[in-house]
């Protein structure tokens, strides 16, 4: 029976998992950072070492990858490569969205899912955690096109999914339209209205109120909990967002709704900085209704907007920075741009936007930093309790499903901070959402036995 023997021992296991799945560099970075938090707790704890929790819990417990063939509107076929992987149920049915972009491969779905353990374990609701999707772009495809490609995959993927089994959501290429061709495919093959099978939909037929804006506004909610913290608020600060997807911009609307002026927005080509303030109606109709680049709305926006191809997002001072398009966006040398301009704030409204370095550097800095995990588990929250509605037949107003919202991102923001507390490092957000999601889930393994 081995027992680990501080960091070194965990600095091992960290080489066996990099050996055991080569090549999988966000994977190999996700399970760095949160291994590295986790040696006070296996010192205190030896009976997660001895039932050798840390090896099984960064073992996914299935792995599903499929062809997806479909046909475009030319007539021409294609094939894509499909993925879900069902990593954690300790806490319940897998739950976590499907992301449809050309560098999906099985260590994003990895990363992203391991993720999504912690994150979904913090929320305090019952979900496990779990990450799909596909290599197929569909940006510039059409709706028919769009809607094959959905048949296809979900044709496959409906075998492993249920209420009680596995509950996909959206993510980055998957909204509203995607979810409605899943869903209904879903429908035909099993002859079973399961409305709580996949969560995003249509508030029409199934969906929640503030499942859209959940992801954006959670990470505002998170930030204004963190600033609170340090007698602080939002009102009158100059907030700078990446991205302009979902996630950016209901962080926008929610950021400006707390006094909040945001000054950027950005997508692949480059970034706009709008001195005055974002006209988030504006950009909802570029990038929601016509699909267009932020190019567009400096274009349409005039005076003090300007369009931005060199440099970064992050080169623009701000009080708060939210990192809301992609992975490994903010780096070491970002992060100390942001710290010379006087950032007191960073929180992740993507999925591990910031490098390793990036976090070290606005950590030693004393900026406050939210780590994805925590800041944005908002949209899970948000999908959990629509599989509540769903399962009750029932759909709450607005106000009621934003209040419920607002309460799981304090309460995550409080167990981040005692956690923390409880374990020497004040203050310290990584350490307190790493270590709160990790008992949650090691509580449940050992109680389940060796499974």
């Amino acid at each position: 029976m081995s027992t680990f023997q501080g960091d070194e021992r965990i600095e091992a296991l960290h080489a066996q998992i990099l050996e055991r799945n080569p090549g999988e560099r966000e994977f190999h970075q996700a399970v760095g950072e949160v291994l590295e938090t986790l040696a006070p707790v296996l010192r205190q704890r030896p009976e997660f070492v001895e039932a050798r929790l840390i090896e099984r819990i960064c073992e996914p417990e299935r792995q599903i990858i499929f062809r997806v063939p479909w046909t475009d509107d030319a007539g021409d076929i294609h094939v894509n490569r499909g993925f879900r992987v069902e990593f954690n149920s300790a806490l319940g049915p897998y739950k976590g969205g499907l992301r449809f972009h050309p560098t999906v491969n099985l260590g994003i779905v990895k990363f992203l899912g391991f993720e999504q353990i912690f994150k979904n374990a913090l929320t305090g609701l019952s979900i496990g955690g779990g990450k799909g999707g596909s290599d197929f772009d569909p940006k510039g495809r059409s709706d028919a096109e769009v809607m094959r490609f959905c048949q296809s995959f979900m044709t496959e993927l409906y075998r492993h999914l249920g209420e009680h089994t596995d509950v996909p959501a959206g993510d980055i290429g998957v909204g509203g339209r995607e979810i409605g061709y899943l869903f209904g495919q879903y429908r035909r093959i099993t002859n079973r209205y399961e409305a709580g099978v996949l969560t995003g939909k249509g508030t029409a037929w199934g969906g929640s109120q503030v499942r859209t804006e959940a992801t954006g506004y959670g990470v505002v909610l998170f930030t204004a909990e963190m600033l609170r913290a340090r007698g602080r608020s939002l009102e009158g600060l100059r907030v700078a967002v990446s991205g302009s997807g979902n996630v950016a911009l209901y962080a926008i609307e929610k950021a400006q709704q707390l006094g909040a002026t945001v000054v950027t927005c950005s997508d692949s080509g480059g970034y706009v900085v709008d001195e005055k303030g974002i006209d988030l109606d504006l950009l909802k109709q570029i990038k929601e209704i016509e699909r267009g680049r932020v190019a567009d709305y400096a274009e349409r926006r005039g005076g003090d907007a300007r369009y931005v191809t060199t440099g970064g997002v992050w080169d623009v001072p701000c009080d708060v920075a939210l990192p809301c398009a992609t992975q490994n966006e903010l780096t070491g040398e970002d992060a100390a741009t942001l710290v010379r301009n006087g950032v007191i704030a960073v929180a992740e409204g993507a999925n591990m936007p910031t490098t390793p370095e990036g976090v070290r550097v606005l950590q030693e800095a004393g900026v406050a930093f939210g780590p994805g995990k925590a800041a944005n588990a908002g949209g899970v929250a948000t999908s959990a309790l629509e599989m509540q509605q769903n399962a009750a037949r029932e759909s709450w107003s607005f106000s009621r499903t934003e209040t419920r919202l607002a309460e799981v991102m304090r309460d995550i923001h409080d167990a981040c901070v005692q956690t923390a507390e409880r374990y020497g490092r004040p203050g310290d957000y990584v350490v307190g959402a790493n270590i709160a999601g990790f008992e949650r889930v090691a509580e449940a393994m050992l109680a389940q036995g060796v499974i």
